[in-house]
C-alpha cells in the first residue's frame, strides 16, 4: 500500500486554495492513519510577507503538521500510558523555516554562486526563451561554461554567459547539458509541462510512496520513558547533501531521532550544511573503499532508517540499493529523495528546487500572476522544504507499519511530484497580498542563537511544536570528520563544540 495525496479540492480553481486542515486530512487518510488523531492538530496563524499565486503557506504548514503529528502517533504507540501529545503549527513559522534563513558570525552566507540563475537565451535564433543554470558546485559551473565554449573557473562573468546563450535555444541547451550530467532547466509554461511525457510519468507516482519491498520481522524499538521525545533511540543514517534530504533527516532529529549524517569526502557540500546538520552527528565515509563499505554495513545493523538522495542507480553500484540494504538490515525503512521521480524519461536526471520550479511552469505562472516580463520564482524553496517534511512524514508512517506488520519498507518522494501537489492545492490572486518584507524581519520571531562548529549560528527553529516534549535539536551542527569506530556515539567535533560552552543537551 502506498500513501498519496490526490487533492479532492482541485475544483476550487485559482481563487480558492484548499485549507491546510483539508490538505492534512487528505494526506492522513491516504496514509491509513487514525483520523481521530487530526483532532490533536492545531493549525493557526496568518501568512504575511510571502506573496505568491501558489498556496505556499498551505503547503508548508501542511507538510510540517503531517511530520509532527506522525511523531506524536509514534509516541502514542511507544508510550500508551501517556496522553497523546498535541501538535501546533503556526503558518508563518512554517514559512520562516522554509526560507532556510541562517547567519554565521552575524553574516548571511551567499545562497547562489555568481553564475547561477536565470538567463534569457535564443535571442539570435527564432526561438527566444529562458534557462536557469545551477552552478553552485564548481564542477557543475565549469561543465556549463565548457558547453558554452567559455573559460572555466571563477573569472567568467554572468555577462559572458548571457552573450554565449544568445545562440542557444532553451531546450537545446537544456538537452545537451542534461546529456553532460549538468543541472540546467529550460523555462516552460504550465501547459507545455502538463502535456509532456515527463510530467505524465510523474503524475502516475505517489506524492509519498510507501512500499513494502521485502519480508522481515518487526524490529524492536528501544524502550521509551514517556518523557522523551517521540523518536528517542531510533537511529537514522542520513546519506543526503542537498537541502530536501537533510531537511527530512533534521526534522526526524527534531523529534528525538539519533541521526548520523554521512557524506563522501570527494563531494562538495552546500553552505547550508551549518543549518541542516543541526541535531546530527556528522562524518564522512568513502563508500568506494572496501573497509568503508564494511563500516557502512556495520552501521546498517544498528539503523532503523536509511535516507539517501543519490541519483537512481547511484547506490546500487555501491551495493547499497534498496534490495541490498534490505538483505543487510531486514526491517529497515529505506527512504529515497529524487528530483523527477523513479520512473519516466527523467528518472535519472539531476535537479534542484529552483530547476523543478522552472521546468514545471511554476516560474511562468508566477510571472503571469505578477505581470512580470521575466519568469518569477516562489518566495522560498518550497519544493525542497516540503519534500523534506513529507519525507519525514513518510518515514514515520513506514516505521509504524514496520512495527505493526513487519517488512522492509521503501519511502519515495520527488521534488517534481511535490510541485504537482503544490499546484493541486489551488491558486489565488496576488492582488492584496502586499510586497515581501525583508526576510530577516519576517523570520525574526523564530530565530535562535545556538552553537555550531562552523561559527556562531543563528537559525530558525522547527515549526512543528509538540505539547509535552518540545521539538528541537540538542546536538550542535559540526563539520564532518572521518567515521570513527563508535558510529552513532558522540564525535570529537561535537565534544569540542560543547566544550567551548556552546553546546546544550546530551
Amino acid at each position: 500500500m502506498s500513501a498519496t495525496t490526490r487533492n479532492p479540492h482541485d475544483h476550487h480553481g485559482a481563487d480558492a486554495p484548499c485549507t491546510a486542515q483539508q490538505a492534512l486530512s487528505a494526506l492522513w487518510q491516504q496514509a491509513g492513519l487514525p483520523m481521530q488523531a487530526l483532532e490533536r492538530a492545531h493549525l493557526h496563524g496568518v501568512a504575511m510577507g510571502f506573496p505568491s499565486s501558489f498556496a505556499v503557506d498551505v503547503a508548508a504548514q501542511t507538510a510540517v503538521a503531517a511530520a509532527a503529528l506522525a511523531a506524536s502517533e509514534i509516541e502514542r504507540l511507544r508510550s500508551p500510558a501517556s496522553a497523546p501529545q498535541r501538535v501546533s503549527v503556526d503558518v508563518q513559522h512554517a514559512l520562516a523555516e522554509s526560507t532556510g534563513y541562517f547567519t554565521l558570525d552575524g553574516e548571511r552566507p551567499p545562497v547562489w554562486s555568481p553564475v547561477s540563475g536565470l538567463y534569457a537565451c535564443g535571442e539570435d535564433t527564432d526561438q527566444p526563451g529562458h534557462v536557469r543554470i545551477h552552478a553552485n558546485f564548481a564542477h557543475h559551473r565549469d561543465g556549463a561554461l565548457r558547453l558554452l565554449g567559455l573559460p572555466e573557473g571563477e573569472g567568467t562573468t554572468r555577462e559572458q554567459v548571457r552573450q554565449a546563450l544568445r545562440r542557444w535555444t532553451a531546450v537545446d541547451f537544456e538537452s545537451q547539458a542534461t546529456q553532460a550530467g549538468l543541472v540546467v532547466a529550460a523555462v516552460r509554461t504550465s501547459a507545455e509541462w502538463l502535456a509532456s511525457p515527463v510530467q505524465a510519468a510523474i503524475a502516475a507516482q505517489e506524492l509519498v510512496g510507501i512500499t513494502r519491498v521485502a519480508d522481515a520481522k518487526p524490529l524492536a524499538w528501544p524502550a521509551h520513558s514517556g518523557k522523551q521525545r517521540p523518536l528517542a533511540g531510533l537511529k537514522v543514517l542520513d546519506l543526503t547533501r542537498i537541502l530536501a534530504g537533510p531537511v527530512g533527516a533534521r526534522t526526524l532529529a527534531a523529534y528525538g531521532a539519533d541521526v548520523l549524517m554521512i557524506n563522501s569526502p570527494h563531494l562538495p557540500n552546500i553552505e547550508a550544511i551549518a543549518d541542516v546538520s543541526r541535531g546530527k552527528r556528522s562524518a564522512w565515509l568513502d563508500l568506494k573503499d572496501a573497509a568503508a563499505s564494511a563500516t557502512m554495513r556495520r552501521l546498517l545493523q544498528e539503523a532503523h532508517v536509511f535516507i539517501q538522495g543519490y541519483r537512481p542507480g547511484g547506490l546500487q553500484r555501491l551495493g547499497l540499493g534498496v534490495s541490498e540494504v534490505a538483505q543487510i538490515r531486514p526491517g529497515i525503512v529505506y527512504a529515497s529523495l529524487s528530483a523527477y521521480g523513479r520512473e519516466g524519461p527523467w528518472a535519472d536526471k539531476r535537479g534542484f528546487d529552483s530547476l523543478v520550479q522552472t521546468v514545471s511552469g511554476i516560474n511562468s505562472d508566477e510571472a503571469a500572476a505578477f505581470q512580470s516580463a521575466e519568469p518569477r520564482a516562489l518566495p522560498m524553496q518550497t519544493l525542497d522544504y516540503c519534500a523534506g517534511f513529507l519525507l519525514a512524514f513518510g518515514v514515520q508512517v513506514a516505521l509504524m507499519r514496520q512495527a505493526g506488520q513487519g517488512g522492509t519498507w521503501h519511502v519515495q518522494v520527488s521534488l517534481a511530484r511535490v510541485a504537482q501537489w503544490l499546484r493541486q492545492l489551488g491558486r489565488r490572486p496576488v492582488a492584496g497580498q502586499g510586497a515581501p518584507g525583508k526576510v530577516d524581519e519576517r523570520v525574526a520571531p523564530w530565530l535562535r542563537a545556538e552553537p555550531s562548529g562552523f561559527g556562531a549560528l543563528q537559525a530558525v527553529t522547527h515549526a512543528g511544536m509538540l505539547s509535552a516534549t518540545p521539538s528541537g535539536w540538542d546536538r550542535p551542527s559540526v563539520p564532518r570528520e572521518p567515521i570513527r569506530p563508535h558510529g552513532f556515539k558522540t564525535t570529537p567535533n561535537e565534544r569540542a563544540t560543547r566544550g567551548q560552552g556552546a553546546g546544550a543537551g546530551t
